[in-house]
């Protein structure tokens, strides 16, 4: 092949290169997701070798297509070329193993399970609202957006709520850039959680209780028999993927009230906006920012060839600000936007599990927040990480006016 047909197959590389740098995802990635969905849709990493997919279609169709492009060959770029004895999540899986290993946890997370835990979210929720004082500069991660949902995965799994601060350096150490916590450090980190969960799990075999560590116990004893590489593989996923992303969705979504006049006061005169407000916090901060699938066939995305083996870059917050999806106002922040068909929960049997969770979560801190305060505003630095699988808000310095 010579160097124009491999510059035709494998276009965008320019632009394609700047696409894991922390530095990107530390200030503002979408002018790069822009110029790559006008540009370069389908974009080439030459020094990873992977595909950077930019446009809602395509992103769409990977989701959608198991069999087409898989998720066992590993969801992160720091993963192509590893081999798994075991997959390391559930969403390293596909079907028909995927499909076993979500039945076993779905029972937790089914929505009549997530609206009778909306009494207790409420009462921890109102606590830590009612802990942030008007007219003063609060950093709501620290005070609000991580404790919340630490407190309400651990209760759901049935672990030592009191830990929460705990199970936040472990979380953190499974992020790839969320942290700039040497490798060894995140090592045992990682391995103290993994040891701890599967323990716990264990012990919930003789003394059941109604949680999430308790089912999987119960199944393994009923003889669809977990081994613990499969246990710490549900066990991490779920206090990780339990609290992160809604963490995030929390503080990015106050963030961008805060960086967007007007449209707080817009709710508190019609709170009828808070349900629609959430979906737009989902697209406008898309908490999971990629995900890797490979090709398992050879195929093809917006006219560019994709060969079997080759990896794709899901690019869900570029996705999530497609002109051809969300109009001329795709970048405006508009808690009123209806229809909002973000892709922010991924598709298909990787739909997020816990979407109907961190709907509920989120709802329920924007209406304790709208009961005491009537105005949000930046009063301080908003300091990002450099993950490009997270968009993780490390600080977040704001003033709320009292109702």
């Amino acid at each position: 092949m010579t160097e124009i047909e491999t510059e035709q197959r494998r276009p965008g590389t320019e632009l394609a290169a700047g696409v894991l740098d922390p530095g990107l995802y530390a200030s503002d990635p979408h002018p790069l997701f822009s110029r790559l969905r006008a540009e370069a849709p389908v974009a080439w990493n030459e020094e990873h070798g992977f595909w950077c997919v930019a446009k809602h279609a395509d992103v769409s169709a990977i989701g959608f297509d198991h069999q087409t492009f898989c998720a066992g060959q590993g969801i992160l770029v720091e993963e192509i070329g590893v081999i798994y004895e075991t997959p390391p999540t559930m969403m390293h899986t596909d079907p028909p193993a995927h499909t076993r290993y979500r039945r076993l946890v779905q029972p937790g997370f089914k929505p009549s399970v997530v609206r009778a835990l909306e009494p207790a979210i409420r009462a921890r929720a109102r606590l830590l609202v009612e802990g942030l004082d008007a007219g003063t500069s609060v950093d709501v991660v620290e005070l609000l957006s991580v404790p919340l949902p630490l407190q309400v995965i651990s209760e759901i799994m049935g672990l030592p709520v009191e830990d929460w601060r705990r199970f936040y350096d472990w979380s953190e150490a499974v992020i790839p850039g969320a942290t700039d916590w040497p490798e060894e450090r995140r090592n045992q980190l990682q391995g103290e959680m993994i040891t701890f969960l599967i323990d716990l799990t264990k012990t919930r075999r003789d003394s059941p209780r109604t949680d999430v560590l308790s089912e999987l116990a119960r199944a393994g004893a009923d003889g669809d028999m977990l081994s613990d590489d499969e246990l710490a593989m549900f066990l991490v996923q779920l206090l990780v993927a339990g609290n992160e992303t809604t963490r995030n969705l929390i503080s990015g979504g106050l963030v961008a009230f805060a960086e967007h006049p007007g449209q707080w006061q817009r709710m508190v005169a019609d709170r009828t906006l808070v349900a629609t407000a959430v979906e737009e916090m989902l697209r406008f901060t898309t908490p999971v920012v990629s995900f890797m699938r490979t090709a398992t066939r050879d195929s093809e995305l917006s006219g560019v060839p994709i060969a079997a083996g080759e990896p794709v870059l899901m690019l869900y917050a570029s996705a999530n600000r497609d002109e051809d999806v969300f109009g001329p106002t795709a970048s405006v922040f508009d808690p009123g936007r209806h229809p909002n068909p973000h892709i922010a929960f991924g598709f298909g049997n990787h739909f997020c599990l816990g979407a109907a969770l961190a709907r509920l979560e989120g709802r329920i801190v924007i209406e304790e927040l709208l009961d005491r305060f009537g105005s949000v505003e930046i009063a301080g630095p908003v300091e990002r990480s450099g993950s490009s699988v997270i968009a993780g808000v490390r600080r977040a310095e704001l003033s709320f006016s009292p109702a």
